[in-house]
């Protein structure tokens, strides 16, 4: 087995045990996996393959596989922006994967929002959710499909905070 299928059968099963799904076009996935290895190589680092990555790290956060923005990106499109990760729908055939629009800002405003969060320190972005079973926290519009920690579903969530 070489190392992209390696990679791809890791990341499916991290993938399914947490409640996501890769993208089921198996070319297609493997592509970006093989884009992945690429960047790591590249940058030390697996940087979304559908983004151009500065090199330095602690700017490319928020675009390290699985990036910052692919809970949202799940949430409002059934796909991240790559398409590595798809909602249900698409993986089952029931929903068609489509070009979705970038939400990472750029370079400006990821400074001037990081500013802005020092100095609101404590005041969170997003409601926090809570597993009824485990206890894990999430912050983000949604709870999560499943808990990555007691996989719990969704609905053994709670608004938190």
């Amino acid at each position: 087995m070489n190392d992209i299928d390696k990679l791809y059968h890791k990341l499916d099963r991290d993938a399914e045990s947490a409640g996501y799904h890769l993208n089921p076009d198996k070319d297609f996935t493997k592509a970006l996996v093989e884009s992945l290895l690429i960047n790591e190589k590249r940058y030390g680092y697996w940087v979304c393959p559908c983004r151009l990555a500065s090199g330095k790290k602690e700017e490319d956060l928020d675009i390290i596989c699985p990036c910052d923005y692919r809970d949202l990106d799940l949430n409002d499109y059934g796909t991240c922006f790559c398409a590595l990760y798809v909602s249900k729908d698409i993986k089952y055939g029931k929903k068609k994967a489509e070009s979705i629009p970038e939400r990472r800002p750029n370079k400006e405003e990821r400074i001037k929002m990081k500013e802005k969060k020092v100095k609101l320190s404590g005041k969170l972005d997003y409601p926090v959710w809570r597993c009824k079973v485990c206890g894990y926290l999430a912050a983000r519009d949604e709870p999560p499909e499943i808990c990555p920690v007691c996989k719990a579903k969704k609905e053994r969530f709670e608004k938190f905070l």
